[in-house]
């Protein structure tokens, strides 16, 4: 996608070969016209599967499934990354490791809003080793719920979590794909 391209070469920040910073826009200040144009996007690129909800983890990927939510007209269930006592006990849960917090955490989701009944596009900010989305995958698993597809907004392409998901024959849609990144040359983007 363009527009997230040229947002993410003009405000974007790379730090050293793994890290591209874009709170500025995506995650911690949120550009909403952009997000509205990426809602969209995936709307165009799912349409046709089925999608009765979104599924996004805490936090950072919340505003962007909202936005897509709109355009599919579906509730947004987002993973939990901690233990809540207004969730109770009754709960999927999964392990995931964090890249960008250096950490593992248990994701997860009540019992009451995912079935065998509904059809999940997943939706998330970055996608770099998978680690979210195949915690995901194991919740969906435990629930019944059918995984129509992935939408992502970033994806590191020089890591390995996109060509996993795409070996097991699951349709990953990334608005941006990162080929390489560094300080000093920048960003490449996959054609």
């Amino acid at each position: 996608m363009k527009l997230l391209e040229d947002k993410i070469r003009c405000d974007g920040q790379v730090i050293g070969t793994d890290i591209l910073k874009v709170d500025m826009f995506l995650n911690h200040q949120i550009d909403v016209n952009l997000l509205d144009e990426m809602g969209k996007e995936f709307f165009r690129l799912f349409k046709d599967k089925g999608i009765n909800k979104i599924l996004t983890v805490e936090a950072s990927g919340i505003a962007i499934a909202v936005m897509a939510a709109k355009y599919f007209n579906v509730p947004v269930v987002f993973a939990k990354k901690s233990s809540h006592k207004n969730v109770g006990d009754d709960v999927f849960k999964a392990q995931s490791h964090s890249f960008t917090h250096g950490k593992d955490y248990e994701m997860i989701v009540s019992k009451k809003y995912l079935s065998e009944n509904d059809n999940i596009l997943f939706i998330d900010d970055f996608l770099a080793g998978g680690n979210a989305a195949f915690a995901v995958l194991d919740i969906l698993k435990q629930s019944g719920a059918n995984l129509q597809g992935i939408g992502i907004a970033i994806e590191k392409g020089f890591q390995n979590g996109g060509k996993k998901l795409r070996e097991m024959g699951i349709s990953v849609e990334s608005l941006a794909i990162v080929d390489s990144m560094n300080e000093v040359d920048g960003i490449v983007f996959r054609n």
